[in-house]
């Protein structure tokens, strides 16, 4: 074949790829900006959903503390209420004995404001056991229902994004089965999956990785970036998406 040929054969194809292009440009345009739209999204949400994890994790790190803490509050209480009732016990008896005992000797009236003394302070200190341990119950509680409420807003969001992509494939039913299936000479689908794969691409590269001539490549990539489709850089030839 000569050089004639080859490129009266450049120019035919080129006539037919337009005029395919024109036929499906509306949808194609207004599928093209959904994708570009859907995948700014999901960039935002892998974003949220990474901090959100580590929100997350973070809670369930001291949520497990605060369990232990609290479980360890549990066994100082019950170990001080004990010994309250065995001081109590010695109270008792002792008040039992006193008007016996009260002119022979001191002692045990001494034993007995010890004592007090003793179930008063540990009265203090359960009172103050069980402020703290509130605290950090309702801390705890706090903390639970904010990981419910992330969790909750997460699966909210998945929801909606997943809604979205539902509407949009019943709304360019055609065109996302054209998308699906297309196949590798629609240069535009092309061109715009291998960015969204890859994030960013040098031109020459583009136009190697593609089965099209590179004029017509070179063309398609500017008219995409024309739409704002993509981000092409005329100084670097690094092309992006927006």
């Amino acid at each position: 074949m000569s050089i004639k040929e080859m490129l009266s054969t450049i120019e035919k194809f080129e006539g037919t790829a337009d005029a395919y292009n024109q036929s499906w440009q509306k949808q194609y345009q207004e599928l093209l900006k959904n994708i570009s739209e859907t995948y700014k999204l999901l960039k935002t949400l892998e974003k949220q959903d990474e901090e959100l994890m580590a929100t997350i994790a973070e809670l369930n790190g001291e949520l497990t503390e605060l369990r232990t803490k609290s479980e360890e509050m549990d066994a100082k209480i019950e170990n001080l209420r004990a010994r309250k009732e065995d001081s109590t016990s010695k109270i008792q008896e002792l008040n039992n004995n006193i008007e016996k005992i009260i002119t022979d000797s001191k002692k045990p009236q001494f034993e007995l404001e010890n004592l007090v003394s003793k179930v008063n302070a540990l009265n203090e200190k359960i009172s103050a056991k069980e402020t703290e341990k509130a605290e950090l119950d309702q801390k705890k509680i706090n903390n639970e229902n904010k990981e419910h409420e992330l969790t909750s807003e997460h699966a909210s969001r998945m929801e909606e994004l997943e809604k979205k992509l539902s509407r949009l494939k019943q709304e360019h039913f055609f065109a996302m089965f054209v998308y699906e299936n297309a196949p590798e000479d629609i240069s535009e689908v092309e061109i715009i999956s291998t960015i969204m794969e890859k994030g960013k691409v040098q031109l020459d590269d583009l136009k190697k990785s593609l089965d099209i001539p590179p004029i017509m490549a070179v063309r398609t990539i500017k008219q995409l970036a024309l739409k704002g489709l993509i981000n092409l850089n005329e100084n670097t030839n690094e092309i992006s998406m927006p």
